[in-house]
């Protein structure tokens, strides 16, 4: 579905990009939207999640990664501050890949 591409530069632009596109399709499922940044505190982690008190935020490195692994973290992170679990969880993913590769094609258009 995704390419095993890494994430050429500037990664933080396609990051942004894809943020936007999954908060939309977050929020239409009436999901909490977390926020995303890069990197994460922690070196040693490729996705951390902090839940504060404005909202969940989700942490997720850029660096030598493919772009289908930073949506897939993306992706999860948002599942996991909705705190889905099953098929609610499955659903749910799969329709934010689903808001991604229509995006993409969008875009290729």
């Amino acid at each position: 579905m995704f390419s095993s591409e890494v994430m050429e530069r500037p990664p933080v632009i396609r990051f942004a990009a894809l943020a936007r596109r999954l908060g939309a399709a977050a929020r239409a499922a009436g999901l909490t939207v977390p926020a995303f940044r890069t990197p994460p505190r922690s070196n040693a982690s490729l996705r951390t999640i902090r839940r504060l008190p404005g909202g969940p935020v989700i942490a997720v490195s850029l660096d030598g990664r493919a772009f289908g692994e930073v949506v897939r973290d993306m992706v999860d992170g948002i599942v996991v501050a909705n705190r889905l679990e099953g098929e609610a969880a499955a659903r749910v993913r799969a329709a934010l890949l689903q808001a991604v590769s229509a995006s993409r094609a969008d875009a290729a258009a």
